[in-house]
């Protein structure tokens, strides 16, 4: 694979950049995961606007205009000739001194990886439990914010490794459900879809926001409220989205078997509605 790097592309063994880099020494700097579908970026303009808006958020000054770092994924693809892929597009502060500072750090540093990957959690439904790491509230670590910093996520993600599960849940500082270590939160109960509230502490997902707006076009009832662990506890149906996840279903939480350990209509009904769409929206590769 070939991986572009501030202007080259790279075979993956050589693609290297500074240890002085901030966003290795501090995770200085913003991401964003994105699929590519039967050659078309899934959404790539409203990537692109949440990496910027992330940047905006952290004085990151990205000298690249929007078009061009949308060329850039496309030129990723298609020097590797995917068709159907996960991208990493990332920004970082660029190479400083060891020092906080980011004035130090004189041009930003921009790469992007493209790869074959299916969903990364599978679709055969997925065992949980909740982690007692907290999300991070809004006023220490904005979670509109995708940045690099995830230690958040990695430290509940290795809850979930030591409990033999495949993913973790994170409350809020309140005690509300955020979301998982990667990926936004749905809960069905009598037909009625909700999901918490960005003021949870919760990522705008894409994907989270597509499901969304499939739901509401399907005629579902679609909530954004605050819920308690209950609410998971007794749902008739759970399942997360996430770019690398796409939707898969949740079979178990903290020991409590959820729809009989089966896929739920409503689930199967919004997974494959996503499917057929997405790769109709978005930027075409070829």
């Amino acid at each position: 694979m070939k991986i572009y790097i501030d202007g080259n592309f790279f075979e993956k063994e050589d693609a290297k950049i500074s240890v002085y880099d901030h966003g290795l020494l501090y995770g200085d700097g913003v991401f964003e995961g994105i699929r590519a579908y039967e050659g078309v970026v899934f959404k790539l303009k409203e990537h692109i606007d949440r990496l910027y808006d992330s940047a905006e958020s952290l004085a990151l000054k990205i000298q690249l205009p929007k078009e061009k770092m949308e060329e850039i994924v496309i030129e990723t693809l298609k020097i590797n000739k995917l068709t159907d892929a996960y991208i990493r597009l990332v920004v970082t502060r660029g190479v400083g001194d060891l020092g906080l500072d980011p004035r130090k750090c004189k041009y930003p540093t921009v790469f992007c990886i493209a790869e074959p990957m299916e969903p990364l959690l599978g679709e055969d439904g997925i065992k949980v439990i909740t982690s007692s790491i907290r999300r991070l509230p809004v006023d220490v670590l904005n979670p509109a914010v995708k940045s690099l910093n995830y230690l958040n996520s990695i430290l509940a993600k290795i809850q979930a490794n030591y409990a033999g599960v495949h993913e973790a849940f994170l409350l809020d500082s309140e005690g509300y459900v955020a979301e998982g270590t990667g990926d936004n939160i749905f809960v069905i109960k009598n037909s009625v879809i909700k999901t918490p509230p960005l003021s949870s502490s919760v990522l705008k997902g894409i994907t989270r926001d597509t499901v969304v707006d499939i739901a509401k076009e399907s005629g579902y009832k679609i909530l954004e409220e605050k819920m308690t662990l209950h609410d998971l506890f007794v749902a008739d149906e759970i399942f997360i989205t996430g770019t690398a996840a796409e939707l898969i279903h949740v079979i178990e939480i903290d020991g409590r078997v959820i729809n009989e350990g089966k896929l739920g209509s409503v689930t199967k009904d919004l997974s494959q509605k996503f499917k057929e769409i997405r790769s109709k929206i978005g930027r075409k590769v070829y």
